[in-house]
């Protein structure tokens, strides 16, 4: 069943979100500060059994100087610097092993996939910690620090985020003019942070973004993780309205306002774990070129493989060499 709006009312629906009045100040300073620190870049080659692909254990600094892990994937014939794709996983995850997601390196591109701090519990394991402590939170991620916008601890994961493309830009095999961000879920979010913060990204693809209108999403999606904002709310009544003042921050609709560089959105409506009409609210408050996929009968996986062909054939002439590259079609939206 739908979860949420149908497409013609997505088409219309408008994010009541409102950013607040110092969020560029807050960003400015909070990325300055980690730049204070030296990126510290070290990338050691990974033995593997794999044929087509060499893997690297990626170090970086990040949020406080603090150790960032990745891998990073290349294509093992290559000639020139390759064009980047930057990725972030979803939520309670990790980068996962060596060999996996062979997608991005195996068309060819380098492939920067970015632990966020302090998750990797799940499925696909993390070795990154977070040595920043927090108040009481409830039971994963998503409130840790949530009362206050300097603890919360998705500051300091989108700045890891815009450390990890400075990373990678700084890698030889790399071109630093042709980096790409992708994500899916919490991975989308990510993305859209990137997009909104680092100007002068190629492409951008996000499947099912999380983090987006979010006070939209705590009151018609009773799912993890958005419950646990509601779960703290219940035990912390009093703390509601400064809860969404530090989460006001966060929300990617403000990443989207900023954004300029193409994008594709995908969404399934019957997502109950990222309701469709929070990735609208980001879509139509993009401001670069853009087109968004709907799946009329599919969650939270949205277009799954489908998404990743699509991202496929429309990255390939904005990150080939110059030379090679065809204008884009811009305002269109894919239905």
């Amino acid at each position: 069943m739908l979860t949420d709006l149908d497409r013609p009312a997505l088409e219309d629906y408008r994010s009541a979100y409102r950013e607040p009045a110092d969020f560029d100040a807050f960003w400015h300073t909070t990325l300055a500060e980690a730049r204070e620190h030296d990126l510290a870049l070290e990338v050691a080659p990974v033995k593997t059994d794999l044929e087509t692909v060499d893997v690297y254990d990626v170090t970086f600094a990040g949020f406080g100087g603090h150790p960032i892990r990745a891998w990073l994937r290349l294509p093992r014939q290559r000639g020139g610097p390759l064009p980047a794709v930057v990725q972030s996983h979803g939520y309670s995850s990790g980068r996962g092993a060596p060999v996996e997601d062979l997608l991005w390196a195996s068309a060819g591109y380098a492939h920067l996939v970015m632990d966020a701090r302090g998750q990797g519990g799940n499925h696909a394991g993390g070795d990154t910690a977070d040595p920043v402590g927090s108040g009481p939170s409830y039971p994963g991620f998503l409130t840790r620090g949530i009362e206050d916008k300097e603890t919360y601890v998705y500051r300091r994961v989108f700045t890891d985020a815009v450390r990890a493309v400075e990373a990678v830009r700084s890698i030889d095999a790399v071109d630093s003019a042709r980096v790409a961000v992708v994500g899916a879920s919490q991975g989308g979010g990510i993305a859209l942070a990137m997009a909104g913060l680092v100007p002068d990204l190629t492409a951008v693809h996000v499947q099912a973004p999380f983090l987006c209108d979010i006070r939209r999403a705590t009151t018609i999606t009773s799912t993890m993780p958005y419950a646990e904002i509601t779960g703290y709310l219940a035990a912390h009544r009093n703390s509601v309205q400064q809860v969404f003042r530090t989460l006001a921050y966060f929300d990617g609709i403000a990443f989207a306002r900023r954004a300029n560089a193409p994008a594709w959105f995908s969404a399934g409506l019957m997502d109950d774990l990222c309701p469709p009409s929070t990735a609208f609210g980001a879509f139509h408050a993009y401001q670069g070129p853009k087109q968004i996929r709907t799946w009329d009968y599919n969650g939270h996986e949205a277009g799954g493989a489908e998404d990743l062909a699509i991202a496929l054939a429309e990255f390939r002439p904005l990150l080939a060499p110059a030379t090679q590259r065809t204008p884009h079609r811009k305002g269109n939206e894919e239905q």
